[in-house]
């Protein structure tokens, strides 16, 4: 039977083994193209992956569980031990990750219980979790058959909180339901952090995640150890090769050669696993959001990250820089050429038919009717837009409207007609807009979730509840009976183009490509504004007009041959009746950007 151990050095089957792994999210990418990644890690001359798995992705809907296709993280485990990779698989209930609520799911906003600690309620969702996750996972651990050789009981924990009895609880629901292997922490790596999230008084092996300095790092992670009597080899989890992008904000880059030194140096003491090997896509709604003051700031959808694979899967820069530095000193692990997949262009694609939201609005969402506004989760909604509609009377001919307390991003339509668009902060201030007086008008709000922060304190905070959340005022009173149309899109199919479109307005946008090959490309979306866009009825994530990307990957995995239908929902009222497929992304240049 195969043996994973942790002494002094890692040991696998008695003997020394160093850990050479990068990590690829099985959910950020389509599963045609697992092989494809997992392949060129391996080509690397690397010997393990590490994913983690989101909760929020398996459990969308409380006690309703999902792991098929995209999501079938069983058959990528096998994928992995077929081209003779092992696993790191960070299994813990919150992942971070750049991801929508860094995992969780967003009905636990609902239930009464505060996340990440010992609060019953909270355990006994992770169990229920658990129940249907670990069965399917402890088949793939070494000592099973598999090839999975530590699993994660929390991640960065250590940034966030220090109660060990949750920790402890998390833990034991792991080994109860027969998870056996060696189970790891992973944190900042200076003291502070280390003491909070660890279990290293109760042998849970720890390990540090930074991106530089690997001396400095792994000194302060060894000094904690000495000060706990453990003789542990020391692994970075998290080499940050690259980072993550943000709306309106520059690209992030680092120089190939300079990251080769930096991994080097973090070889010559202990073991890796670079984050990220391949990044990959933030399909649908799932980018994540930091947390900066009273501000979140929404993550774009594409999750490159700049890493040694681009979005695509193809090798970088950064992966032929560390293969060089890898041949030079670590000739024994063996190397094979990388695979590289092609893409394919098709320009003025024309527009099909296209039909404004607020028309085929029955269509596609059930209005659900209160006294006041409800929050996007009392409605059962976990990500997406969410229209509230009422009638009001106007006592004047210019009147004062205002959206008390709403997330994150508010546009008001009156009759119809686009008013103002308000972001975060700004919403809650004064909107005066001018109607007949003595009359009933419609009042449309349209409020988007632009994705829940991923890290930090703020994951408490109630600016994670989305939607209104207090109330919609007219002169200084709360209107009354409002329609609400959860708007998470997933039967696009029930857009009905037959009806009419409003300059101005959200609208739907239709386009039809004849295909008769199959390759990954990209949208070109720069003559749109603001939105989302389902190939083949997938939603494939945001776009903005702000940048700095402004087109949407599309991999060959969602297309097929013949028709394809292309589904552009647009908030703006910014369209073109040609859209372009390209060979490579399209960005838009920021100051500061060393595109």
């Amino acid at each position: 039977m195969a043996r994973f151990e942790i002494r002094e050095e890692f040991y696998l089957n008695q003997q020394p083994f160093k850990i050479l792994s990068g990590a690829i999210h099985y959910f950020r990418i389509q599963p045609d193209d697992w092989y494809h990644s997992l392949y060129n890690l391996k080509a690397l001359g690397f010997n393990t992956v590490e994913t983690y798995i989101p909760w929020n992705m398996h459990e969308p809907i409380k006690g309703q569980f999902d792991f098929e296709a995209i999501l079938d993280v069983e058959k990528f485990l096998q994928t992995a031990q077929n081209l003779g990779l092992y696993v790191l698989l960070r299994s813990s209930p919150y992942i971070c990750a750049e991801w929508e609520f860094g995992g969780l799911p967003a009905w636990l906003l609902e239930e009464n219980m505060r996340i990440r600690s010992s609060d019953p309620a909270y355990l006994a969702a992770v169990a229920n979790y658990y129940d249907e996750l670990l069965p399917r996972l402890v088949p793939h651990l070494l000592e099973n058959g598999g090839s999975i050789l530590m699993m994660q009981v929390e991640n960065e924990y250590g940034s966030y909180g220090e109660d060990k009895e949750y920790l402890r609880a998390v833990r034991d629901m792991m080994q109860e339901r027969g998870v056996t292997c060696p189970l790891f922490t992973s944190d900042g790596p200076w003291r502070a952090t280390l003491r909070a999230g660890t279990l290293v008084e109760d042998d849970v092996f720890v390990t540090g995640n930074f991106g530089s300095k690997a001396k400095e790092n792994f000194a302060q992670m060894q000094e904690f150890f000495d000060e706990h009597g453990k003789k542990w080899p020391l692994i970075c989890m998290e080499f940050w090769d690259g980072w993550f992008n943000r709306w309106k904000e520059p690209t992030v880059t680092r120089d190939p050669e300079e990251l080769a030194e930096a991994v080097h140096e973090v070889l010559q003491q202990g073991s890796i696993n670079l984050y990220m090997f391949h990044g990959g896509t933030n399909f649908g709604f799932m980018n994540g959001c930091s947390a900066r003051g009273s501000i979140d700031l929404p993550q774009v959808t594409s999750y490159d990250y700049e890493a040694l694979l681009d979005e695509q899967g193809n090798p970088t820069p950064k992966y032929f820089a560390i293969q060089r530095m890898l041949k030079k000193y670590y000739p024994e692990y063996p190397q094979r050429e990388p695979l590289v997949k092609e893409t394919f262009e098709l320009k003025n694609i024309p527009l099909s038919e296209k039909v404004s939201l607020f028309e085929t609005l029955e269509d596609i969402a059930q209005p659900i009717e209160s006294l006041y506004p409800m929050k996007m989760e009392e409605l059962g909604q976990n990500v997406g837009y969410l229209l509230y509609r009422t009638q009001a009377e106007w006592d004047a001919d210019k009147e004062r409207v205002r959206v008390i307390d709403g997330r994150d991003r508010m546009q008001l339509f009156v009759d119809g007609n686009f008013i103002t668009t308000q972001y975060q902060t700004e919403i809650g201030q004064d909107i005066f807009v001018a109607a007949e007086k003595g009359t009933n008008h419609t009042i449309d709000i349209l409020m988007e979730n632009m994705g829940r922060v991923n890290y930090g304190h703020k994951l408490l905070a109630d600016t994670q509840h989305k939607g209104i959340r207090t109330g919609v005022c007219k002169d200084l009173h709360f209107m009354l009976h409002w329609n609400q149309y959860p708007l998470e899109f997933k039967n696009p199919e029930a857009i009905d183009f037959t009806k009419e479109w409003h300059e101005d307005q959200p609208a739907f946008y239709a386009f039809d490509a004849e295909l008769k090959m199959l390759k990954d490309t990209y949208l070109d979306l720069t003559n749109f504004g603001k939105g989302i866009v389902f190939v083949n009825g997938v939603n494939i994530g945001r776009f903005w007009d702000v940048g700095p990307t402004l087109s949407l990957y599309i991999p060959h995995g969602l297309l097929r041959i013949g028709n394809n239908r292309i589904i552009i929902f647009e908030t703006e009222g910014k369209y073109s009746k040609f859209i372009d497929l390209v060979h490579k992304p399209t960005f838009k240049p920021i100051k500061g950007d060393k595109l």
